[in-house]
């Protein structure tokens, strides 16, 4: 069956170099995605890919747990 699933979302500030924000909205134009829609994808790419031996990535792992199981 069918369900609507909704991400709880929470608001942040976060300071950005104005190259990296640039690069960033001229990605999201050319690919017609919100710029919020591409910080989410690129974090969670990162923190998928994070190198082995990386600090905390228990965090990682433990979020990875809490998100298949809500």
């Amino acid at each position: 069956m069918f369900s609507i699933k909704k991400s709880e979302m929470i608001t942040k500030t976060f300071r950005l170099p104005a190259e990296t924000l640039k690069k960033l909205e001229e990605l999201a134009q050319k690919n017609n995605i919100s710029l919020n829609n591409l910080i989410i994808q690129c974090c969670e790419y990162a923190l998928e890919n994070l190198e082995p031996g990386a600090e905390d990535t228990d965090i990682c792992n433990e979020s990875d747990a809490e998100n298949q199981t809500g």
